[in-house]
């Protein structure tokens, strides 16, 4: 099977006709759309979307198999996946979040740091959650190009420069 990127997730029912309320994690929302069929992780379902309105926190959506409420509520949760083949190309400094988790994160001296266990937005920007290498906590770091001036996806290493007293 081809690699497959998450493009979004289900998060319940729109109404009582068999709308969802879909979170998209593409740059411009309503685009989830055009990398339909939409998967699952595996594969074992596939959905056409078609995007019916902007709602609070997502998007609302009739997704192909699911007519009713119930349909919609037991897919709740659901992560979407589109063939990596079908995302557009990337810009020089922009990243798949797919592509940055697992990389191993080393400060300007080249020491360890941990590995990137997830990339998280809030809002505001982009933080990485670095696993630490004594695994029993995290830190996160802000995904800016002054903390994180060097990404090598080829080497798997991640150079950031965090503020003093991050790490």
């Amino acid at each position: 099977m081809t690699e497959l990127i998450c493009v979004g997730a289900i998060a319940g029912a729109f109404g009582v006709k068999g709308e969802v309320r879909l979170k998209s994690f593409t740059s411009i929302p309503a685009s989830i759309a055009d990398y339909a069929p939409l998967l699952t992780e595996k594969g074992e379902k596939k959905f056409e979307v078609i995007i019916t309105g902007e709602i609070k926190n997502g998007l609302s959506a009739r997704m192909s198999g699911i007519i009713s409420k119930e349909d919609a509520d037991n897919l709740k949760g659901t992560k979407l996946y589109a063939p990596r083949e079908k995302l557009p190309e990337l810009l020089e400094d922009e990243y798949y979040h797919a592509d940055l988790i697992g990389l191993n994160v080393e400060n300007l001296e080249g020491e360890y740091l941990g590995k990137i266990k997830s990339v998280l937005n809030h809002g505001a920007s982009d933080l990485l959650e670095v696993q630490g290498k004594d695994k029993k906590k995290s830190i996160l770091i802000p995904f800016t190009r002054k903390i994180v001036p060097k990404v090598d996806i080829k080497n798997s290493v991640i150079i950031v420069d965090p503020p003093e007293g991050l790490v």
